[in-house]
Order: structure tokens, then sequence, then C-alpha cells
């Protein structure tokens, strides 16, 4: 693989790793901002969408992003990924890897409990 080819691959997982982090914290939290509530929705539901129907087909908790990051993590040699892309996450920054079942309970408690609240915050707060 050329230099250009690694760079690019390179750029791509940073690029990942910032967006899907991002997207993670916004979906923990953004309902709690006032102007970012409808597009917290709306990532949100999406987010569980994946997760459940298209999990259907690709196995439950599919994120199609995890799957692209895992692509190229592949094209730059890494070949033993976690099976969540928490995992992932507090391998790559802490060096640490949680029991899958506790990551997977507490990412859906967690993800659960911001739709509540997004769908609270949207469709039954009285406005004031």
């Amino acid at each position: 693989m050329s230099a250009l080819s690694v760079n690019w691959l390179v750029l791509a997982d940073y690029s990942f790793l910032v967006l899907h982090t991002t997207l993670i914290l916004f979906n923990l939290f953004g309902w709690m901002v006032k102007k970012w509530q409808r597009a917290h929705f709306l990532t949100i539901s999406l987010t569980f969408l994946s997760w459940f129907f298209l999990g259907i087909w690709y196995g439950w908790g599919y994120c199609f992003l995890t799957d692209w990051h895992w692509q190229i993590l592949r094209d730059l040699g890494e070949s033993s990924m976690p099976n969540s892309y928490i995992s992932y996450l507090f391998s790559r920054f802490f060096g640490i890897l949680p029991p899958a079942r506790w990551v997977d309970f507490f990412t859906v408690l967690l993800a659960f409990l911001a739709l509540i609240a997004s769908v609270w915050v949207n469709f039954f707060q009285t406005k004031r």
C-alpha cells in the first residue's frame, strides 16, 4: 500500500473517531440544549433504528459508522477489534477493555434514557 493511501486511511480513521465519538456524546447529552432538541430526537431515533431495524439483517446493535470505521482499521492492519464501538473507545483512549456485557448493558441503558429524555423535552415538556 502506498504512503498516500496509508495517509488517507489514517485521516479517515481520525475523522471517524471524531465524528462517531461526537455523535455518541450528542446522543447522550444533546437533549439538554434547547436549540439541539429536535436534531437530538432525530439522531437518537436513527441510532435506535440502526440498532434494531438494520440489526435484523446485520446483527443486533448494528451501526453503519462502526462498520465503516472497522473497514478502515482493517485496511490499516488492525485485526482484533472488540464487538462494540464503546469498548473500542475504552481500549483506544484508556487502554482497558471492560467486560462486553457491562458495556452493552450501560450503552443500551444510557441510550434508552437519552431517548426517553428526548421524547419528554420534544413532546411533553410544557412551553415556558
